[in-house]
């Protein structure tokens, strides 16, 4: 078996390799560093089948266990960030061209291998996210992902949108950071420790006025909520998503926001074990996810845009998760999590993905220019289709799964009102999304343009569009490796 923190630490050193050799590169080899890095992630999510997970821990820990964890979900997360990094590396292949149009340097590829290596050092961080049980440990993880997102967003630097959409993102970035830098001094001056098992307990010795503990559980979710892209925390999002070059624009969508939700995760679980502050939470985190079902979804409806469609449409998504954050309580919430995510890692980069292959041959990402697709590209047309569907939650998709398992988390605790939300917004979500559908099947192409795909581009598609409806049709293998996880054998037994 492999010890755990060897993953990150191979990610890191394939990312300093990277780095090494992009600076002696030709520039004919530029792409051959992104190539480089898709083969050693995949190495490295292989060999994170092998690595051992750490025990429960039932008393006081000390050194390297303070900080760090494997357990199931820790090493669930380390596999998404991998395999999420690898699909963006893909997407950057597609987008070199854009790339190298707002970036003059020396000579035509300048800047272009740093673009294949950063995304590397981001998913070291989402990894260690994933095991951080300590406060220190998750701001640490927490700011090499986001340094490396201020870098990334904003990268076209010709680009005037590009550099708007960093600005926003560096500007509101910090000042989340802060919030959740001063919610974890405040807690730390109430409880004496960083750990969050720690943490909880000496919680659950406060006597007394509440009101300590929940401002600085409010600092902290304000942090994470920018991170997740919660309402009222979401205002970055559309002009960040639109702005970004799409490979980023995916990665935010994806890998960040699984970032923060684990990290979520791991801090409301510490204050609902405080019975005097379980239903206070519980009605906070109820009230965000309402909200954030109500925008994202109903924002999403009169967007033109693709990018800004799915910007508002990942505020719903969510809205969608933090039903079952709120639902913590429950057996199956954190796995309904987990599988919600591994489905919206699927047909999130498999949208973005075809949005790049589309917009390379248009010139734009418009809704417009996916008009009569199926006409031009009909295996593009109908892997966007699949997207699109499983987006939406239809059945033998595993968007519908996704759903499900939130909606009986939410169910299963007596969160009805949030249910009931979540239903209605479904439907909204169905609007949106099949007006994509209807432009590649029912409206004419503005013209004849042919849409060329890559070998390796079409594999990734046809590998993600059969994915979805695997998992759509049998969830199993995605919940059985969540097994070691309490509850998990309840979700698993349901599915069967």
């Amino acid at each position: 078996m492999i010890a755990p923190a060897f993953l990150e630490v191979a990610v890191l050193v394939t990312g300093i390799f990277l780095l090494i050799y992009e600076s002696f590169a030709e520039d004919r080899e530029k792409s051959f560093v992104a190539g480089m890095g898709i083969a050693g992630l995949g190495v490295v999510f292989i060999a994170s089948f092998f690595a051992a997970q750490t025990p429960a821990i039932t008393g006081p820990v000390t050194g390297w266990l303070q900080f760090y964890s494997a357990d199931a979900f820790a090493l669930f997360f380390k596999r998404f960030a991998l395999l999420t990094t690898i699909i963006v590396l893909i997407i950057s292949l597609e987008y070199r061209d854009v790339v190298r149009r707002y970036i003059f340097g020396v000579h035509s590829d300048a800047g272009i291998g740093e673009f294949y290596t950063l995304p590397v050092f981001t998913c070291a961080g989402l990894m260690w996210m994933a095991s951080a049980v300590d406060f220190v440990m998750i701001f640490v993880s927490l700011e090499l992902v986001t340094i490396s997102f201020y870098i990334l967003v904003p990268y076209m630097r010709r680009n005037s949108i590009s550099l708007e959409a960093g600005v926003k993102y560096l500007v509101l970035g910090a000042l989340s950071t802060g919030f959740f830098v001063y919610g974890v001094t405040w807690i730390f001056g109430l409880t004496g420790t960083t750990n969050l098992a720690q943490a909880a307990a000496a919680m659950r010795q406060i006597t007394g006025s509440q009101g300590p503990l929940l401002f600085g559980f409010m600092l902290i979710l304000t942090g994470l909520g920018f991170k997740i892209a919660a309402v009222p925390f979401q205002f970055w999002v559309p002009d960040v998503y639109q702005g970004a070059p799409t490979p980023i624009t995916a990665f935010l969508s994806v890998g960040s926001k699984a970032g923060g939700f684990i990290v979520l995760i791991r801090v409301v679980e510490a204050f609902l074990s405080v019975p005097m502050l379980r239903e206070k939470v519980i009605a906070i985190l109820s009230a965000i996810a309402v909200l954030t079902l109500i925008y994202g979804n109903l924002a999403a409806m009169p967007q033109n845009n693709l990018k800004r469609l799915l910007a508002y449409s990942s505020i719903g998504h969510a809205g969608y998760l933090l039903m079952a954050v709120a639902s913590l309580d429950g057996a199956r919430s954190a796995s309904a999590i987990a599988f919600y995510l591994a489905g919206y890692l699927l047909m999130t980069l498999l949208s973005f993905l075809i949005i790049v292959v589309v917009a390379n041959a248009t010139g734009g990402d418009d809704i417009a220019q996916f008009n009569g697709l199926g006409k031009r590209a009909p295996g593009l047309a109908f892997a966007m289709l699949v997207a699109m569907l499983s987006l939406a939650g239809v059945p033998l998709t595993i968007g519908f799964f996704g759903k499900f398992f939130v909606f009986a988390a939410a169910i299963e605790q007596g969160h009805y009102v949030l249910a009931a939300v979540g239903v209605l917004t479904v439907g909204a979500g169905f609007y949106y999304y099949l007006k994509v559908v209807r432009a590649m099947y029912w409206l004419d192409p503005a013209g004849e343009t042919s849409v060329p795909v890559a070998p390796l581009t079409r594999f990734t598609i046809t590998a993600l569009a059969a994915l979805i409806f695997f998992f759509g049709v049998y969830p199993a293998p995605i919940l059985r490796t969540l097994s070691a996880a309490p509850g998990a054998e309840e979700v698993v037994a349901a599915d069967r």
